[in-house]
């Protein structure tokens, strides 16, 4: 009896959450509502569009672009109002501006950091001679040393 209990208890929180985000009423909201919720960021989620994401919030935020549109806001109204309320970190692609220049060149900049130290290290390492080198056991065997 548990068993079907547990069931049922599982099948009616399933139904309550798939109802918490239904879809509206009016197909062509329901498909503006994806389109802007494509560009986007969940807050809560890492590197996930309110469109992909499940938490709540996200739920919270596609249902505030539902209701902007039906008060007939267009996209970039919209896009606006939730830069103007979270950031530009809200927006999947943000702008490039003065705070988001880490954002846009801070990787490149590593690599080529990481490759020009990579560089000067194996010149380094190549003019060095072979006595400032530990041998190891092959070479030594090799060259008849003991250790």
């Amino acid at each position: 009896m548990s068993r079907l209990f547990a069931a049922l208890l599982l099948g009616l929180l399933s139904l309550a959450a798939a109802a918490k985000d239904a879809p509206a009423a009016d197909p062509a909201i329901e498909a503006r509502m994806l389109q802007i919720a494509q560009e986007l960021r969940c807050l809560v989620c890492q590197n996930q569009t309110i469109a992909d994401s499940n938490a709540g919030l996200a739920v919270d935020l596609r249902e505030q672009v539902r209701t902007l549109l039906r008060e007939g806001q267009s996209e970039a109204q919209i896009l606006q109002y939730m830069t103007d309320r979270y950031g530009d970190f809200v927006l999947y692609r943000p702008p490039v501006n003065g705070a988001t220049l880490v954002l846009w060149f801070g990787p490149a900049l590593l690599l080529v950091g990481g490759l020009a130290a990579l560089v000067l290290l194996l010149r380094r390492r190549a003019r060095l001679g072979d006595d400032r080198f530990e041998l190891d056991e092959l070479d030594a065997g090799e060259q008849g040393v003991t250790r």
